[in-house]
């Protein structure tokens, strides 16, 4: 058997047209994106031929009541082969376009600037602030490292080489052709890649080099949660203290796999996770944090008890979830593993149609007022900017009122310092949290 040849695709395009649909302004130490309207399209699912629109509404998109639906479709919000859904009783065939608009808002990032570190007419390296994800996924689109460098510096069609968790800061590289994507994956495949991280932990670390090998185990892609267990995927971290202050060390980590959370998981494990962890060192954990894989509950304790947290502690942006994704039910494998998704980039309008506004109490008489400002937006089809002048009558998200997370929460002491292949070495400053003065 002889395998196809790849295809060497153009790299992720978004283009005008996408980067037109908002703008961002800074406010706080934090950068914003004004809220817009937005189109989510799909295909009709095999599973949804022969049911009714709002059978599959009322079964699958639960995050939000039937009333939301039909208020939507009585303000011209949602179109089935391009032409306005009057009834959602319409049965629903094979190959059927549904298109949904909804007015979008995303969560705020760090303002600290996306840092070009080198480029030519191979590559594009950046060093990647905290909080802001590689690709758009869940709620985030315009505040992603991809649109900022389309936006802000002209660069377009880029190829990932690989990923940083959306809470990670530092090297991240990106190809500009296909060939150079191509050649370097190979590098990869061969374990010719060196990837260096620092981070600052809790307590002292040991002086010696310490070698961790625990396998790792996804228990989420929602969340984005994984813990060491015999069933997961073979991992080795190298680690070497750097220093210590009495309370707390820098460590450099040196990855020689690349799963997913690994070097926050590995560094739970032993006893030292990183400071600001918004994962791997809360309460949820038990007393031990979770060190020695010991945890004391289920899976799906876990994970309640991590949601709870942050939810008592209005946080849950930070771990990059939201009701609306609690609510909907479901794993959704693509996204959501390490805060970040590459599902759908090469073809960034096939999205879900389920992504809508997060849950609330909503009644048909509040989705009802104002029908006329309900319908503006995008009778064309086309997103656009104007969203954000007014607030929407059917947008959840226009009559809540959330308290902005502040710039130092949206910074996790993990720091990726320097990334080395055949031919090349990308490095970034060390972080102000890993310098020897440094004070907590």
């Amino acid at each position: 058997y002889v395998p196809p040849p790849r295809k060497l695709s153009t790299g992720v395009s978004f283009g005008a047209e996408h980067f037109a649909e908002t703008s961002y302004y800074f406010e706080g130490g934090l950068r914003k994106v004004r809220p817009y309207y937005f189109d989510f399209r799909t295909y009709c699912k095999g599973r949804w031929v022969g049911r009714s629109l709002l059978h599959v509404f009322g079964t699958e998109f639960r995050a939000q009541p039937l009333d939301f639906y039909r208020a939507a479709a009585r303000a011209g919000r949602l179109r089935l082969n391009e032409e306005p859904v009057r009834d959602l009783h319409v049965v629903l065939k094979n190959n059927d376009f549904l298109r949904n608009t909804v007015h979008r808002h995303e969560p705020p990032v760090t303002a600290q600037p996306l840092r070009i570190l080198a480029e030519d007419e191979e590559v594009v390296v950046v060093d990647k602030p905290s909080s802001l994800p590689v690709h758009p996924c869940g709620r985030f689109r315009h505040n992603t490292v991809i649109f900022i460098l389309g936006k802000e510096h002209g660069l377009t069609e880029l190829h990932t080489l690989h990923r940083l968790d959306r809470m990670t800061s530092g090297v991240l590289m990106f190809a500009k052709t296909a060939a150079v994507s191509k050649r370097i994956d190979e590098q990869v495949r061969e374990r010719q890649l060196e990837k260096e991280y620092v981070c600052r932990v809790v307590g002292e670390f040991p002086e010696h080099e310490v070698v961790c090998e625990e396998p790792v185990l996804v228990v989420s892609y929602k969340v984005g949660v994984c813990r060491v267990d015999p069933r997961g995927k073979p991992c080795k971290t190298i680690f070497q203290r750097l220093s210590y202050n009495g309370k707390t060390s820098v460590v450099k980590c040196l990855p020689r796999t690349g799963r997913t959370h690994q070097i926050r998981v590995h560094l739970q494990y032993l006893g030292h996770p990183i400071v600001n962890d918004p994962i791997y060192n809360m309460e949820a954990w038990g007393p031990d944090r979770g060190k020695g894989g010991k945890i004391g509950k289920t899976d799906e304790e876990l994970l309640k008890a991590l949601v709870e947290e942050h939810r008592s502690k209005q946080s849950l942006e930070i771990l990059g979830i939201s009701e609306e994704d609690l609510n909907s039910g479901g794993e959704n494998k693509d996204c959501g593993d390490s805060g970040d998704c590459t599902k759908n980039v090469k073809d960034p309008e096939r999205n879900d149609i389920a992504a809508c506004p997060p849950n609330s109490d909503i009644n048909q008489e509040t989705l009802e007022k104002d029908k006329e400002l309900g319908s503006c937006g995008n009778q064309d089809g086309q997103t656009g900017q104007k969203g954000w002048e007014e607030k929407d009558p059917l947008c959840v998200e226009c009559r809540m009122s959330r308290q902005d997370p502040s710039p130092k929460e949206l910074v996790m002491f993990l720091h990726a310092l320097r990334y080395k292949g055949a031919g090349f070495e990308y490095c970034s400053d060390m972080p102000e949290w890993a310098m020897d003065d440094w004070e907590e």
